[in-house]
């Protein structure tokens, strides 16, 4: 099983899917603590945000929530909702 760090660094180097695979890991592993859980579940969601998929992005930051409300995760969670509610003006009243 690969630490919270080596999946850090597979998301710096854009390995989505390595990263993916190695925090589900670390998700299905019912041994691992509260903090360790919920760092795993916003490291899944970029792992998923980096792969383009932002609904299981969404997912696994509130995942993360759950544990650690004042964790990274709720700020990522809001930034992916304000990107999601943004629209142009412009773009719709031509």
């Amino acid at each position: 099983m690969k630490t919270i760090q080596e999946i850090k660094e597979m998301l710096s180097r854009s390995e989505g899917e390595q990263a993916l695979e190695a925090a589900n890991e670390i998700v299905e592993n019912k041994t691992v603590g509260r903090e360790t859980l919920a760092t795993a579940y916003y490291l899944r969601g970029n792992a998923y945000r980096q792969n383009g998929n932002v609904r299981m992005a969404l997912n696994s930051y509130l995942e993360s929530m759950e544990l650690d409300p004042d964790g990274p995760a709720a700020e990522a969670y809001r930034h992916i909702q304000e990107l999601l509610d943004f629209y142009n003006k412009d773009y719709y009243n031509p």
